[in-house]
Order: C-alpha cells, then structure tokens, then sequence
C-alpha cells in the first residue's frame, strides 16, 4: 500500500501495526488444480491474469487492499492500513461481485466453467512488512486463519462467513445458516 511504502522510505526498519476491526476476504478457484492440467501453461496463466486483473479491478473500486495471491487463491482486506467503519460490508459487496467475475473471464466456447469458494472472517490483525529483498505487506492473526478456514470449507459459489462478520452484515445482507 501507498501509505505503508512512504514509511518504509522514511523509516526502512520494520513496520509493524495492530488493527481491531478488519475484514478479511480469501477467494479460491474450485478445482483449479485438474483444470490447470488439462490447460497449456500460456492459457492457464492467461486465464489466472484475466482473472486476477478483474478482481483488481473491483478492489481499485471498493477502495479495499489486495494483500497477494497465492496459485488460484486471492487476498483481499479491508480496515488496513487505512481504518474504515465499512470493512465488512465492502468485502461482501466485493465478494458478490467477484463470482461474476470468473465467469466474464472464461473465453468464448471454454469447455470448463470458474467457480469461486469465498471466505470472510472480521476481527483484529497485525499487519506489518517482512523480508528485505522483496518486500512483502502481510497480515496475522485469528481472523486471517479464520477467513482462510471459510473459503477452504466452503462450497462451490458460495461466500461462507464468520459470526463476527455476521454481526456486521446482518442488517445490510441476507444471510443462510449451514
């Protein structure tokens, strides 16, 4: 983020920060893995960068940060490093809009189909910045290992979420019990 490469540049010593009330969002393609397979390396990454571009694109727009991808899985937070009283309605709005998404990037005639599981827990983090040859702005905590607990639980093309994003979202969404 903007805010945190400015105080590496005034101060390059660690960055470490804590932060009560964020929101974490993990999106994952389902069964990436065997449709990787079947791909060429040029469409597979072609397909990865679709993708992740569009999902770019959305976090530009909700004004959340993207923190990294890892393979098929995108990590989105929101309440870092600025604070914001919305974080968890942002990333559910988000993530509604980042199912759309994976279908608008198949290419016309795809054999296959994008499918999403999507995770978001709310709660406190420590954010800070690691290494030293390649910078790196990451989060810790609880509510990172829950939201990465939700996505990788979950089911196909659904958004599963936490109580405490629950509490949150509960008056602006709709939400099933499982």
């Amino acid at each position: 983020p903007a805010e945190v490469a400015q105080r590496l540049q005034s101060d390059p010593n660690s960055i470490a920060d804590h932060f009560d009330d964020v929101s974490i969002l993990f999106a994952d393609v389902v069964d990436f893995t065997p449709l990787a397979g079947r791909l060429d390396a040029r469409e597979v990454v072609g397909l990865l960068d679709r993708l992740f571009t569009s999902f770019d694109e959305l976090v530009d727009r909700y004004e959340v940060e993207k923190i990294k991808t890892i393979g098929d899985c995108y990590m989105v937070a929101a309440g870092v490093p600025r604070p914001r009283s919305d974080h968890a309605q942002a990333l559910a709005a988000l993530a509604l809009e980042m199912g759309g998404c994976a279908q608008s990037c198949l290419p016309e005639g795809a054999e296959h189909d994008l499918r999403l599981r999507i995770g978001i827990s709310s709660g406190p983090v420590v954010a800070g910045v690691i290494g030293r040859r390649r910078f790196l702005y990451d989060l810790w905590g609880d509510t990172v290992n829950m939201a990465s607990r939700m996505e990788s639980h979950g089911t196909a093309d659904s958004i599963q979420i936490t109580r405490s994003t629950w509490e949150l979202l509960r008056d602006d969404f709709v939400a099933e019990p499982i």
